[in-house]
């Protein structure tokens, strides 16, 4: 049996390199800049080791130029440069890493600041080029200035130049399909998308008149100390980062150097809109190097509903999502982010309430949200979810029930708890608590005023999530807690005593409303003004809206009225005529309806007729 090597053809690799290196062709800037930026540490790296000297006064920059007419695109460093045996090593050998070589070499010099790979990473220059040409200058003594150039293909051309500075010029010949690539604000724009928090400054047509302005942010605020940074730095960090120019309400400052190194800041912006789940941005960085935004498998999901900026150099700049899925790196990254946000939520509640239940409008989805995506998040802040009550006051579960967990534990082991233990040793399940929540003010406003005459209390669901986060509560606390909506069972809530059912009563509204999916009760209420309102069975609501988000169903629902035998108008129907018993149950049902829905335009049609009716009769 024969053994051989594998031999790959440049000729082959090139086109696929060109078309398939990265998935955004304009990633190739990030990766050129960044080499300069690479070069210009190691320089320095070696100039703090002695090995290398440093020109007084001398500013460490990549400059980058645009020649339309020439139609070239020009990337500069004044850093480590390269022999000629250095560009035959890691520029026509594919993938030779001088990043790797150079950390090798210099091990005690350390990595800090090394960003990738000065080899693969170059050959993205030819997605947008037909031509590339290489000027540099090593900065060891006595080693000659060095041009290369290649139109892609299997051949290259290599000798020597008149270029008297150290570092490296790349000269990009763009093609003339991306002729946009040299346009100086798209070139700009892809400048501060990319390299805007590199570590050296970056100039685009650099004219040397003292006017010249960087366009990137040397010193991110992410990499400075929480304690070094201020209120108004954190703000104006926001503002130029994500050109949003309505402030945030708060953010939390990530700076973890063990096991991981980490640093970042999100922050928790203001909602223009409740139901606005997507316009959060995450980025995230590699050494100040941007990778990409929003990846799910670095940031937890529910957090990219914020705006925020992460450093991690342990993860690669280009790397497959298949691999950040299974990286148990990436999985503690992604922890330690979730905690840091839990932990500053709940800190923020403990120490400044008043300050959470302000901020609670901006903070409500993204929490409610988080809690349903991820099961740890929910468990650090379970405690610190608050419901505003009908009363306008915000409550924690615990504090709406009136319940202290902590006293109620010491209690029961005080008295031994028999009772419980009675039920347990029966299998009895406890009997969780009914919390009654409002899903629109407005429309159940009469529902509310019945609540409040009655002292009862009930929270208020206002986001478009509350309804699937109230199943996802009792999902996890099935013991503790059931949710009704305030139609739901009112009666059971407000029923002044137990009374016979009034047979006579239900045949003449059963007669007036003529609707098989209405069930007709009586009943003695609390409250005397109302004559009669509507229930609705809480799943079988639940159930039903979803059939018809799902398209399952047509929305129908049995309804039950219920008749206020305390109410003065009802206690004289039987009284009336037929015809007037019938009218005023109409109008009465009619009313009921009002105040549980919104009217058809048959309902609305028939409502109208009734109360022109009455206006008629009152003005005769």
């Amino acid at each position: 049996m024969k053994q051989g090597n594998i031999r790959i053809s440049s000729e082959n690799m090139m086109p696929i390199i060109k078309k398939w290196l990265y998935s955004d062709k304009d990633i190739f800037l990030r990766e050129i800049v960044a080499n300069g930026i690479d070069a210009i540490t190691k320089f320095k790296k070696l100039a703090t080791m002695g090995e290398a000297s440093e020109a007084e006064g001398e500013e460490y920059c990549v400059k980058i130029s645009i020649d339309d007419k020439a139609k070239t695109l020009c990337v500069e460093d004044n850093g480590i440069g390269m022999t000629e045996d250095e560009v035959e090593k890691y520029i026509t050998q594919i993938a030779f890493s001088g990043a790797s070589d150079f950390l090798a070499k210099y091990e005690k010099a350390g990595g800090d600041g090394i960003i990738g790979h000065f080899g693969l990473g170059f050959y993205s220059a030819y997605m947008v080029s037909e031509l590339v040409e290489i000027e540099t200058k090593s900065y060891k003594e006595g080693a000659a200035a060095v041009k290369w150039s290649s139109d892609g293909n299997s051949t290259y051309e290599i000798g020597e130049c008149d270029r008297k500075e150290r570092g490296t010029k790349i000269i990009m010949h763009i093609a003339d399909e991306e002729k946009e690539f040299l346009n100086e604000s798209n070139i700009k724009g892809l400048v501060r998308k990319y390299c805007s928090f590199m570590p050296y400054n970056i100039y685009v047509n650099f004219k040397g008149d003292g006017k010249d302005e960087p366009l990137n942010t040397v010193l991110p605020l992410y990499a400075k100390a929480p304690k070094d940074c201020t209120e108004e730095e954190y703000k104006e960090f926001y503002t130029n980062t994500f050109m949003d120019y309505d402030a945030p309400i708060f953010w939390v400052h990530l700076d973890m150097d063990y096991p991981f190194k980490l640093k970042g800041i999100l922050y928790f912006p203001k909602v223009k809109n409740k139901v606005e789940l997507e316009r959060g941005k995450v980025k995230l960085y590699c050494n100040q190097v941007f990778i990409a935004d929003n990846i799910k498998e670095v940031i937890p999901e529910f957090l990219m509903l914020l705006n925020g900026v992460i450093d991690c150099p342990d993860i690669p700049l280009n790397v497959s999502r298949s691999f950040l899925q299974n990286d148990r790196q990436v999985q503690r990254i992604s922890k330690y982010i979730t905690k840091k946000v839990a932990d500053k939520l709940t800190a923020l509640f403990k120490d400044d309430r008043a300050k959470y239940e302000e901020y609670w409008s901006d903070l409500a989805n993204f929490v409610k949200f988080g809690c349903i995506k991820d099961g740890d998040f929910y468990d650090k802040v379970k405690d610190i979810i608050i419901w505003k009550d009908i009363n306008g006051s915000y409550k924690n579960l615990n504090e709406f029930l009136g319940k202290d967990e902590k006293q109620e534990a010491e209690q029961a082991e005080e008295a031994g708890d028999k009772d419980n233990k009675d039920k347990k040793d029966k299998n009895e399940a406890p009997k969780p608590d009914t919390v009654y929540y409002v899903s629109d003010s407005l429309q159940q406003a009469q529902y509310i005023k019945m609540f409040k005459d009655a002292n009862l209390n009930a929270i208020t669901c206002d986001t478009f999530i509350d309804p699937h986060f109230i199943s996802f509560v009792e999902y996890k606390i099935p013991d503790k807690v059931k949710f009704m909506r305030i139609d739901a069972d009112i009666a059971g809530a407000l029923k002044n005593a137990d009374a016979p059912e009034d047979s006579v009563l239900q045949e003449i509204f059963k007669k007036a409303i003529s609707d098989d999916n209405v069930k007709i009760v009586t009943q003695q209420l609390k409250n005397e003004d109302v004559p009669a309102i509507i229930n609705v069975e809480e799943y079988i609501r639940r159930y039903s809206e979803m059939g018809q988000f799902y398209g399952m169903t047509d929305g129908q629902l049995t309804k039950t009225l219920i008749v206020n035998t305390a109410n003065p108008i009802v206690a004289q129907i039987k009284n009336l005529s037929d015809e007037k018993q019938t009218f005023v149950a109409k109008y009465i049902y009619s009313l009921a309806l009002l105040s549980f829905k919104k009217l058809t335009p048959e309902e609305l049609n028939g409502y109208i007729a009734d109360t022109l009716k009455l206006l008629d009769d009152y003005a005769k």
